[in-house]
């Protein structure tokens, strides 16, 4: 006879000082021992009800005074019973709070999420719900709480269980077939219509892993470039703050500076890097250096042109990109007005003016497209101020300066469009590199599977029928091992 779990204690705040700090405790002796740190609390409290109560000390010493909550298994998170002691945010106090629970033969210190654990093992959550928690308390965007939150009510688990029940019941009418061809003769008619489909249906999810990971850990975003191009003044005002050092001599920038932001409720990473040119010093050299392995790691590159820049230089300036997508921005416009006699100062210019979106093109697109122009117009093939413009693309590069602020909403904007495309970054099911891994497993198995509806045999079929649900069972967490628990429960907090 199996001995019962061992009750569990945790403190479920963070180790500073607060306001109020939380002491958890989850298992079949859970009452018990909250009740040795608050005697006064009733032997058969009311569930869910708060009960102010003294916290006292093995001596019977008052410690503190507090709120003590009960939950009867299996109504609570963890589906056992659990007890919440609420107390005064003083670390030390609830170090001697939980010192005191520990002592209980019954009771050992819980690991990293393994209260989560214990609601995923007690059919509370599924996995992908589990999973949202920690998402959920890592979060540090407004999309990254709301795909979070809309992950822990289940709209990830929706989708997998949308997925999952029809290809097992699948895979059961196969395996009837083979196992009992007279009871279960024509369950596998219409067989290659349904893989089909269910393949669609994973290839459809596969496509969030994408958005997924931008809500996830946020979007990197460079702004790069020849010296003196404007970037840092451009970086500095899109961060809302002096955080890169602007001079006119070139080459001020030496190494990759970085600053958070947030827009629309997606996070995003700005860099701003050191400037390219062909002779520069040794250590502006190395900037460079880092400058081009930034831009093999970012989703999205900002290729900022100073007004002098010509066709040539622009081409090998993209060509430093690789194949990261590129945005085209014609820095410093309040120069580029004073050189055609208007003033370099202006109010800042409607938001719009001389901007045309269809330049906005990946690299490989923009590269053979530029040319010099006629000084004039913008927009609609037009000129940048006698600069690069982009023949045969549909219009010319965003005009934008950083010192006066003009244009600079419109760059935001088309960032944005060029990272998210349209929609809500909240409305994204948060899908991680782990779930992306096993829905390509699952994906590829039934791609196989309905190779096999053609050209093999139906033991073939349910054979790659059952490795894609065993895949997918790794997301929704019905066959998951005790290793990949483990290690999905290890990148949670200690009392979660």
């Amino acid at each position: 006879m199996s001995s019962p779990p061992a009750t569990l204690a945790a403190l479920a705040t963070a180790p500073a000082a607060g306001s109020v700090g939380i002491l958890r405790l989850s298992g079949p002796s859970a009452l018990e021992v909250g009740r040795l740190l608050a005697p006064g609390v009733p032997a058969a409290p009311t569930p869910r009800h708060a009960y102010l109560a003294s916290f006292v000390d093995a001596s019977g010493s008052v410690l503190d005074e507090g709120l003590f909550l009960f939950f009867r298994a299996p109504h609570s998170f963890t589906g056992e019973d659990v007890v919440e002691l609420q107390a005064h945010g003083s670390p030390r106090l609830l170090r001697m709070l939980l010192a005191r629970a520990l002592e209980h033969p019954a009771v050992r210190p819980a690991g990293p999420g393994e209260f989560t654990r214990r609601a995923f093992l007690h059919g509370r959550m599924d996995l992908t719900r589990a999973e949202a928690v920690a998402d959920l308390v890592a979060a540090d965007s407004e999309a990254a709480v709301r795909a979070a939150a809309a992950g822990l009510a289940g709209a990830l688990s929706a989708r997998v269980r949308e997925l999952e029940e029809p290809l097992r019941s699948l895979h059961a009418d196969l395996e009837g077939v083979l196992n009992f061809p007279e009871e279960a003769e024509g369950a596998d008619e219409g067989a290659q219509a349904r893989v089909s489909s269910l393949r669609a249906a994973a290839d459809s999810l596969l496509a969030e892993v994408g958005r997924g990971r931008l809500v996830r850990r946020g979007a990197r975003v460079a702004l790069y470039g020849p010296v003196n191009a404007g970037k840092s003044t451009l970086f500095n005002r899109l961060v809302g703050e002096a955080r890169a050092l602007v001079d006119e001599e070139p080459g001020t920038t030496r190494d990759v500076l970085e600053a958070r932001v947030e827009w629309e409720g997606l996070g995003v990473s700005l860099l701003d890097t050191a400037g390219l040119r062909e002779s520069p010093g040794r250590v502006e050299a190395l900037g460079i250096a880092r400058t081009r392995e930034v831009l093999s790691s970012v989703d999205l590159a900002v290729l900022v042109l100073p007004p002098e820049a010509s066709d040539g230089e622009a081409r090998r300036w993209l060509g430093d990109a690789g194949g990261t997508p590129v945005l085209l921005v014609a820095g410093k416009c309040d120069v580029r007005r004073s050189r055609d006699g208007v003033d370099p100062h202006p109010d800042p210019l409607p938001e719009g003016e001389g901007i045309d979106s269809g330049s906005t093109r990946d690299a490989d697109t923009l590269t053979p497209s530029l040319s010099r122009g006629e000084r004039g117009g913008v927009g609609g093939g037009g000129v940048v101020g006698g600069g690069v413009c982009l023949e045969g693309s549909g219009g010319s590069a965003l005009l934008v300066s950083g010192l006066t602020g003009a244009g600079v909403e419109v760059l935001r904007s088309q960032v944005l469009s060029r990272l998210w495309g349209g929609g809500a970054p909240s409305a994204v099911a948060l899908v991680s590199e782990r779930h992306a891994d096993a829905l390509r497993r699952t994906a590829d198995a039934l791609s196989r599977a309905e190779s096999a509806c053609r050209f093999s045999t139906l033991e073939v079929v349910s054979g790659e029928v059952g490795l894609a649900l065993e895949s997918l069972g790794e997301v929704s967490g019905t066959s998951a091992s005790e290793a990949l628990l483990d290690a999905i429960f290890q990148r949670f907090c200690i009392g979660k």
